[in-house]
């Protein structure tokens, strides 16, 4: 089953955060036994502090004792020389238990009970020796068979044995606690690290799967890109072959479509010459101009490279230079035809229907804007600021009268208002002093 990178991502965040916690709780462990090593640690000087205490107060007991029983039974003060630094030294050994145990509430009367019999006993000591200084020896020696210092003494190391021996059972309970914390803190860190190398190892195995996987793929990728490539090279050059097919078709379609239009104005051509007829005649040649824009158009799609589009500049060059040529034939060579063309581009629907109005409005002025026979026709297109275009058809001749009845049959100025109305257009006859001015705004969206 393949693995997805969502399930890399949240296996990866669980098996991490798996380690997260197991090394918290390493790290967290040895804190506390740290801590507990510490206490342990407190308690262990304690209970060696209390114990040599105990060792140390009757140790000095003994001293002076021996020191007490030397001087009373031969009477040469040198056994005196230790008595007074073990008395210190018992003193200040009772002191540091009073303080080592004072925490402790149960050693109290102990303490308090021990105390007593300490200074009873150097009390006992110090009758004795004081006696036998002054020479009163049997008072001295019965003093001494009393038996009162040795059952005062045996009293003392019966609370120092008990002191002792718990202070050693506090160190053997300590150093056992500390043994089983580092046994703990090593089973701790064994299990925390085979977690955690458990952990890297999921880890390190799911990256690797997923990365073989990526590899996997992406090398299935490549090879399925390398066969799309021969698809897409054979597909696109069958579509090539296609649209150059496609392409040569149209071509040759408006190419007989133009030449069948070219046939189609000759036989009108021919017609208008054999009729006497001259309102007849005239509306011929006004058919053949308008054959003659169509077919045009053709010619210009079948020579181009785009069937969609025509550019406005050639192909109105063209119109104007037939349709000039014509109306020399007809014996009008007197009127001469300027254009100033900008280089526009529409669809093609929309070039025949402007070029129908370029015929209209050209044969016009040449038929009626210089009656006498010369002049001159300017023909202009350009792109407004509005972004439409601007065709206008100008002349110097006698103009329109406002209001006044249409030339010739009229059928001219109707076709003109229907194109403009198809094209969504704009048309206006501006008056001139002197001649006139036809005017067509139409929108240049090739949409």
């Amino acid at each position: 089953m393949p693995i997805s990178s969502r399930f890399v991502v949240t296996s990866t965040i669980l098996l991490l955060g798996v380690g997260l916690l197991t090394l918290l709780g390493i790290v967290g462990t040895t804190i506390w036994l740290g801590q507990r090593a510490q206490v342990y640690f407190a308690l262990v000087n304690e209970a060696r502090t209390t114990r040599a205490a105990a060792v140390e107060l009757r140790s000095a007991l003994q001293t002076a004792e021996s020191s007490q029983r030397g001087f009373l039974v031969s009477g040469n003060e040198i056994y005196l020389a230790p008595y007074d630094s073990a008395k210190g030294q018992a003193e200040r050994q009772l002191e540091t238990l009073r303080q080592a145990l004072a925490g402790d509430r149960t050693w109290e009367p102990l303490i308090r009970r021990l105390s007593a019999v300490v200074a009873e006993k150097m009390r006992e000591m110090d009758d004795t020796i004081a006696l036998r200084a002054n020479l009163r020896d049997a008072e001295a020696m019965a003093l001494l068979r009393s038996n009162r210092g040795k059952a005062l003494m045996d009293e003392a190391n019966v609370f120092l044995s008990g002191i002792m021996r718990a202070a050693e059972e506090r160190l053997s309970d300590g150093i056992a606690e500390q043994r089983e914390n580092a046994v703990m803190l090593r089973w701790v860190s064994i299990v925390g690290g085979l977690v955690i190398i458990l952990v890297v190892a999921g880890v390190a195995f799911t990256v690797v799967r997923y990365a073989q996987e990526i590899a996997q793929a992406r090398d299935e990728v490549r090879l399925m890109n390398a066969t799309l490539e021969d698809r897409v090279a054979r597909r696109t050059a069958d579509l090539a072959q296609a649209r150059d097919r496609a392409e040569v078709l149209l071509a040759e379609v408006n190419h007989r479509v133009a030449n069948s239009l070219t046939l189609v104005a000759s036989l009108v051509r021919l017609q208008a010459n054999a009729l006497t007829d001259r309102a007849a005649r005239a509306a011929l040649d006004e058919t053949q101009a308008r054959i003659l824009a169509i077919s045009l158009v053709h010619k210009r799609l079948y020579s181009s490279g785009d069937v969609r589009y025509v550019e406005l500049n050639e192909y109105l060059s063209s119109l104007i230079e037939h349709l000039e040529t014509s109306m020399r034939a007809e014996g009008r060579g007197g009127i001469a035809v300027r254009h100033e063309l900008e280089p526009l581009q529409l669809r093609t629907d929309a070039s025949v229907n402007l070029g129908v109005v370029v015929a209209e409005w050209l044969t016009n002025a040449f038929k009626y804007a210089y009656p006498e026979g010369a002049g001159e026709v300017r023909v202009k297109l350009s792109r407004r600021h509005d972004g439409r275009g601007e065709l206008v058809v100008e002349d110097d001749g006698v103009g329109r009268k406002e209001g006044g009845a249409p030339k010739g049959t009229g059928i001219g100025t109707r076709v003109v208002k229907g194109i403009a109305q198809t094209m969504r257009a704009e048309v206006h006859y501006l008056p001139r002093e002197p001649g006139m001015a036809a005017q067509l705004i139409f929108p240049l969206s090739t949409d």
